[in-house]
């Protein structure tokens, strides 16, 4: 089984941008902080299914997983807007990542 990677989702976040461009806000800076605000309500779904149902119920209930699981995958999409409205690519996204995670494995 192959990954699925960030190039992927950025790629076809930025189709569904173009698809949608002259419906939806355009992709820059200036959309960035919205593009932030709907992904913490997309987050803010992801926390209520988990709240009302519990965290066994959310994973083992075949239908709320399948729910929990579009919402996570909502949340990377607005993720990946952020990302094509600031310019990061993949590869500053790596390397800020394994920076980061290289500090926090010598942290404690």
């Amino acid at each position: 089984m192959n990954g699925f990677s960030i190039r992927e989702m950025l790629a076809m976040q930025h189709t569904l941008q173009e698809k949608y461009k002259d419906k939806w806000e355009p992709i820059g800076p200036e959309a960035g902080k919205h593009k932030l605000l709907w992904m913490i309500g997309e987050i803010g779904e992801v926390i209520d299914i988990i709240k009302k149902n519990g965290d066994v119920k959310s994973t083992e209930d075949s239908d709320l997983r399948k729910h929990l699981i579009e919402e996570m995958a909502d949340i990377l999409m607005y993720y990946n807007d952020v990302l094509l409205c600031y310019g990061i690519s993949e590869d500053e996204l790596k390397e800020a990542y394994t920076t980061k995670f290289e500090k926090n494995m010598k942290r404690w």
